[in-house]
């Protein structure tokens, strides 16, 4: 079973609810999706066990070989490549490892060579034997979401897996939670809370993805939220109350 934790906003308290749930659970797998910042091991303190480099795939342009014919150039969908003439200039953020100019270079000239960008560790906690894997982004990398399929790819079958979600809705949120079986939504009673939610349930609807909502930090000086969930017919899973003593625990 996959179970994905997410937030629109950032600091709602994502990632201390899929640790506590992942904790709770004996032999459940912890994967910390959230690769651009990834700090679930500093609440469940893994034994890191392996760590493997993730490589991207990037062009290599052979000047014996190219004519600067601009095939490469014509057929990247993602602008990657510019032609000077005298030179291929390689634009590697916007690069996605495609291979397509590699693929249809009529001289041959182009080869892919890896390129290290995050590593993905695994380990196990003793807190509960949870099973214990993130993804680390390279600092200076733009793009998460090849780091994170690699990372999600190391679900275990037949077992709970809790993925912890970057927050926000971008590419790295969808590709976390589409194809989970249930997704958790994490939200706040303050008007940015309700704004951030609201743009996460539009995505989850799209998706087709189950979910339900986690109030943190709760209080009931702020109606619109539940408000809102009343009319949209969305499960409120939890209230965890704005206490004093759960942020003593966390801390």
């Amino acid at each position: 079973m996959l179970i994905s934790v997410a937030s629109g906003k950032g600091g709602t308290g994502k990632t201390t609810v899929a640790v506590s749930l992942a904790a709770s659970l004996h032999g459940s797998v912890y994967i910390d999706c959230d690769v651009e910042e990834p700090n679930g091991h500093l609440l469940l303190k893994p034994e890191i066990q392996s760590e493997v480099a993730l490589k991207k795939l990037l062009p290599v342009i052979d000047y014996a070989k190219c004519n600067f014919c601009g095939k490469c150039v014509d057929v990247c969908e993602y602008n990657a490549l510019l032609n000077f003439k005298t030179e291929i200039v390689l634009l590697e953020e916007l690069c996605h490892s495609c291979g397509a100019c590699s693929y249809l270079c009529p001289e041959n000239a182009i080869t892919e060579e890896g390129k290290i960008v995050g590593f993905i560790r695994e380990g196990i906690s003793k807190i509960n034997d949870v099973k214990f894997i993130d993804g680390i982004l390279n600092i200076g990398e733009a793009a998460s979401t090849p780091l994170i399929k690699e990372v999600k790819a190391k679900a275990l079958p037949g077992r709970i897996n809790i993925i912890d979600s970057p927050p926000g809705t971008s590419c790295s949120m969808v590709e976390v939670v589409r194809d989970v079986d249930f997704c958790i939504l994490v939200t706040e009673p303050t008007p940015f809370g309700l704004h951030d939610l609201k743009l996460a349930v539009d995505v989850l609807l799209l998706l087709k993805v189950p979910f339900g909502v986690i109030i943190n930090k709760y209080d009931d000086s702020f109606k619109e939220l539940e408000k809102y969930l009343d009319e949209m017919k969305i499960l409120i899973l939890l209230k965890i109350p704005f206490n004093k003593k759960i942020a003593e625990d966390y801390s």
